[in-house]
């Protein structure tokens, strides 16, 4: 039935905002070519990043946050994707890290993350999707 397809999709799509840190995989990226933050200084400026968002998400419309998650995404994300405003397009199950595709599959479309921990760093996540 195409409820049980909608719950458990085969693939998602999403934008991301990654933040690297010292700890990360690769410490660089094209904001930066050595990432020398701490992860608590990740994580305190990707909150800032949520709560932007949060606030932009506060009347329920989505083309603002998508809007707002995008225009942050280009200045502030550690990911090369960062110039198509996060836009990782659609993937499917085990494409990215674990506790990437976890949140990512579980989100709701339109839905917002909280803080996504990974090897490559820490991201926010918006369902498109």
């Amino acid at each position: 039935s195409s409820s049980s397809s909608s719950s458990d999709p085969k693939e998602v799509r999403v934008l991301h905002i990654l933040k690297k840190h010292r700890g990360s995989r690769r410490p660089a990226s094209w904001r930066n070519p050595k990432i020398t933050d701490s992860k608590e200084k990740a994580v305190a400026d990707l909150r800032e990043l949520i709560s932007i968002l949060e606030s932009s998400s506060a009347g329920g419309n989505h083309k603002e946050v998508r809007a707002t998650f995008e225009e942050l995404a280009r200045t502030e994300s550690d990911c090369s994707s960062a110039k198509k405003g996060g836009d990782l397009g659609f993937f499917g199950r085990k494409k990215m890290q674990p506790a990437f595709e976890k949140a990512s599959f579980r989100l709701r479309v339109g839905q917002l993350s909280d803080i996504v921990d990974t090897s490559s760093g820490v991201h926010v996540i918006l369902r498109l999707a």
